[in-house]
Order: structure tokens, then sequence, then C-alpha cells
């Protein structure tokens, strides 16, 4: 269901039932362009019954789709037909056109060609879940999930987001884990990877099915080069890519997920509890159902003099700088030390004194809030 995941913060004050969300929707209902409309954007039922329900909730977790249609109208016909208009009014009135006079010409030109062009559809999943005040969007272009977020906060009031800041920046955890080969517990990196410079010349070094922990990966890094896309699998149960941008793209159900369904165990019910308990399970554990784990999370605050000088020598040694002036290190010392965090030893949070458990929650291994 979900191949593409961008995720927002519900602000704190925002309550709504499934009524009032299925009544908001229904506002704005998905139809199809008319004869000179250009684009159609709108909800429609996520189950695919004509006339059925806007909103779904399948085990607490609410899902909507979103649909858009536009119609193409390739930029060489309208350039072509404005031609033909321009050719005649120099052989009834033996003048050329102006600027203002080609520019409604071109107007005029796209309402003649839009009755007769190809529509193009696409349709987003989108997936609230209330108890962790998370918004997750199908999709990896910041574009489309802007057009979704403005739809909503206009049709729901109250409804606040805000994009998921962590404490450390994906780009320093991502050279961290390379550089020592040490990924989060749980996590495996996979055979893909993008390495960008940070200067003018922004070198880009990509690896596609090919191992990454090799000395060639640990050089680039120390040389400067920061991942930008980085391919990792959870538990051997989802595969995916992690971006600079926090984003979460090409994610992939392994066979262990499908291991305990029966052959015929399909449906949207199915592909919904499976999407939405494998990607963000949240630890009811933990206060605000944020799912949060690990002292970073649980405090909400990181106290950088009780950092590990362990975890300083380690990443000042993968780029060969002394730790005041290693890049890296910089960024990875703004926020909490991730791998002393998630220590075997790390039971409880030194700031809070909470305790953390064995484990951390789903929601923790996948989005860090």
């Amino acid at each position: 269901m979900f191949k593409n995941m961008i995720v927002y913060r519900i602000a704190e004050g925002w309550q709504c039932d499934l009524t009032q969300l299925e009544e908001a929707l229904a506002r704005a209902p998905f139809v199809e362009c008319g004869a000179t409309q250009e684009r159609s954007v709108g909800w429609m039922p996520p189950r695919g019954d004509a006339h059925g329900p806007l909103a779904e909730s399948v085990a607490g977790q609410w899902v909507l789709r979103f649909m858009a249609e536009a119609k193409v109208v390739p930029g060489s016909v309208v350039a072509r037909r404005v031609q033909e208009k321009t050719d005649r009014i120099e052989q009834e009135t033996g003048r050329k056109p102006g600027k203002k006079e080609k520019r409604d010409l071109k107007d005029e030109a796209l309402l003649d060609l839009l009755p007769m062009a190809f529509t193009k559809q696409g349709s987003m999943w989108v997936w609230i879940d209330q108890a962790a005040r998370t918004l997750v969007l199908d999709t990896s272009s910041q574009a489309r999930a802007d057009e979704v977020v403005t739809l909503l906060t206009e049709a729901l009031p109250g409804f606040a987001l805000a994009l998921l800041h962590t404490q450390t920046s994906p780009q320093a955890a991502m050279a961290h884990w390379l550089a020592s080969q040490e990924p989060p517990a749980g996590f495996t990196v996979d055979r893909e990877c993008e390495l960008k410079a940070a200067d003018e010349v922004k070198a880009v070094v990509r690896y596609a099915r090919h191992p990454l922990d090799i000395e060639e990966v640990q050089a680039h890094i120390a040389a400067g080069k920061l991942p930008t896309k980085l391919a990792l699998s959870w538990d051997d149960r989802v595969s995916f890519m992690l971006t600079e941008g926090l984003q979460i793209k090409k994610i992939a159900f392994l066979d262990t997920v499908f291991e305990d369904k029966a052959a015929d165990d399909g449906g949207f019910d199915t592909d919904v509890a499976i999407a939405t308990g494998e990607l963000f399970a949240p630890d009811p554990r933990h206060d605000r159902g944020t799912g949060r784990r690990g002292p970073a999370r649980c405090c909400g605050r990181a106290d950088r003099y009780k950092q590990s000088r362990r975890r300083d020598r380690a990443v000042a040694a993968a780029c060969g700088q002394r730790p005041g002036a290693c890049a890296v290190l910089k960024q990875v010392s703004d926020g909490a030390s991730e791998t002393e965090h998630r220590s075997k030893r790390a039971r409880r949070c030194p700031t809070c004194g909470q305790s953390l458990g064995p484990r951390r929650s789903r929601s923790a291994r996948l989005t860090t809030g």
C-alpha cells in the first residue's frame, strides 16, 4: 500500500472524530475534469466503492485517498496552434500580433485543445494515526505533499502540522553508520547509497547493488562526501531508502512479513493492517502516544556533556581529523549520542531516569520525532 513516506507531527490541540472527518472531506470530493478544466483534485473512497465513505478506520488507523487528475496538452501542440492563429491574423490584417495578443492567443489555443486532451490520474494514500499524532503521506514529492496538507488544513479547523525534526541530522547519522559499520539495533545497511560532496563541485558517487562495508566508502566520507540516500532494512521485514530530508522511499515488505498470512487473506483491511503495523507501531508505555524510546526521545532534549568519548573517537577516526575539526562529529554532537543511547547497557535515561526497556518501538525505528 505505502511505497513512500513523508511524516508530519500533528499539533497537540487538534481533536476530531471519524464522523467530523467524513463531513469535512465530503465538502471536497473528487470530480473528474470538465471540458475546459485543466486540473481537478479531491477525495475519493479508499476502498474504491462508488459512494463509499471517504474516511476508513482499520484498527484505529484512519486511511484516506487523495486523487488528482490533470489534462496533458504538449507544449509543442499549443505552440503549433498559436502559430496557426498568428499566421491567419497576418494574412487577414497584414500585421503581426504583439506580445500581449500572443499571450491571449496561447490561452485561447489551450482552451481549444483541452476538450480533446488525454487525462492523467494519480492517487495518494493518506494515513492519520491519532494516538501517535502523526500524518503519513504516500509520496516522495514535497510539492504533492504540500498540496494535500493545504487541502487538509483548509478542511479541518485547528489541524496544524510540522515536519519531523531529529536531534541528529539524517546525513550525519547515515555518515556515522557507514563509517563505523554500526547501524542502529535491528537495522542492516543494504547495497545502495548516494554520496555527495558539500563543496562547489558537488561531486556525486552512487553505489547500486554493491556492498557498502568497504574502505572506498569510508574514504569518500573522510574526504567530505555525505550520504544523501541510504538503503536500509529493518529486522528482515521492511526494506526502504532513507534520504537526507528524512523521507522514506522504495518501501517494500519482505517475505517474512507474509509468512503467517493465509494465501487468501487479502483485501483492503489486510493491506492497511500490514502497512500500519509494520511501519509505525507506537509504544503504549510512553506518554502522549509518541512511541519514543531512548534518552534523546523520552526527555526531548540531550545533554551533550554526557556523550560517549568512545563515540567521539570513533567518528573522528572515520574522518581522519581531531574531534573539534570533524564536520561529521560536529553535526552529530548537536544532538544525542545515538550509539550510546541504543546501547544494551542504557536501561535508564541519564537525564530523566525513565526506564528505557530492552527494545525500542517500531515508530522510533523508522521515524524519530
